[in-house]
């Protein structure tokens, strides 16, 4: 009888210790698991920004795209690209993009973020500072992503800044340097040329295809025209000064869409985006399809809230010019320059 007894107990002890065996075993996976998930989970995201070229308001959107998203992911890792205004770099900004597999992208103005729609697929592109994001064929509409994109436009009041110019000095035709490579600056020249036609006044445009021939296209038509006007073109933005030198020697105004690329003098009038500030919205948005939210259903984003505008009047450019500048606009203006 005491022999089956300790049989019997012999067995139950060897099948506790199986058990034990399995659970400690069980315990082992599943922590090695949650270690594995929790490393996955560490791992910072990788941000990727991508912009033409470098000017102040472009480098002042980076910036606030960059704060909104490390006051999120103090963690984050951006890998910040200059395309130099080159398509080809472009290009190749993308496919870099590509291959370290970031988990959003951002193309900064027209050409970026065409490459970067173009080379990937399988993480979120966000566009900024894109005047048309339909007719670059970034999306079909925007009320809505398109696949993997949707982002932030800077369509600009052109007309408007037009009549503004208009309001305060005579001008019969009015000269635009853009860049004829860029669907961006394509369409705005369209649009500066239709608003023309409604306020009854010349238009001439000059096509370039980098800065470095702003100076030439401005001087061959600055004897034909009373005024430049100056669009959200990336490329002859940043060579602004080349504008604005041609100009001076021609004694005629510059109005300008960029203010934050009029701060250093010479131009009349800058009435448009604060691009920090869309930055900051670019940002944002970034967060939100960080966070879940589906590209594809996500409208673009317009800037369309008065504090989202800037206005910048240079006085000692008006008086140089013996243009008055009424004391109503003076006092709308966030920056005034003399």
């Amino acid at each position: 009888m005491k022999k089956k007894i300790t049989a019997v107990l012999l067995t139950i002890l060897i099948s506790a210790m199986l058990v034990t065996g399995c659970n400690k075993k069980d315990e082992s996976t599943t922590t090695a698991d949650s270690t594995t998930e929790m490393t996955k989970t560490a791992e910072p995201l990788k941000i990727g920004i991508s912009k033409i070229v470098a000017h102040p308001a472009l480098d002042a959107l980076e910036k606030g795209i960059i704060e909104v998203i490390s006051g999120e992911y103090p963690d984050a890792e951006f890998d910040l690209q200059n395309a130099n205004g080159e398509m080809s770099t472009a290009s190749s900004i993308a496919q870099k993009f590509k291959s370290e597999k970031v988990d959003l992208a951002v193309g900064i103005a027209t050409p970026t973020a065409q490459a970067l729609a173009q080379a990937i697929s399988d993480a979120p592109v966000i566009f900024s500072a894109v005047t048309d994001p339909v007719d670059a064929g970034l999306i079909t509409s925007t009320a809505r992503g398109e696949g993997n994109i949707t982002g932030v436009s800077d369509m600009t009041p052109v007309k408007e800044q037009i009549e503004l110019l208009i309001s305060l000095t005579e001008v019969e035709t009015l000269g635009m340097v853009y860049t004829n490579s860029e669907a961006n600056a394509v369409r705005l020249a369209e649009i500066a040329e239709e608003a023309c036609g409604e306020l009854g006044i010349k238009f001439i445009g000059t096509g370039i295809t980098n800065s470095a021939e702003v100076k030439q296209a401005a001087q061959t038509i600055a004897g034909k025209v009373d005024a430049f006007y100056v669009s959200t073109d990336n490329t002859v933005v940043s060579a602004i000064s080349a504008l604005i030198d041609v100009a001076e020697k021609a004694g005629i105004p510059i109005v300008s869409a960029d203010p934050t690329s009029s701060e250093n003098g010479g131009v009349l009038i800058s009435w448009g985006f604060d691009y920090y500030k869309m930055g900051k919205a670019t940002g944002r948005l970034a967060l939100e399809i960080l966070g879940g939210a589906d590209t594809a259903v996500t409208p673009t984003m317009f800037m369309t809230d008065p504090s989202d505008i800037d206005l910048l009047i240079d006085t000692a450019v008006a008086d140089a010019l013996n243009i008055n500048i009424p004391a109503a606009l003076l006092a709308k203006a966030r920056t005034v320059q003399n």
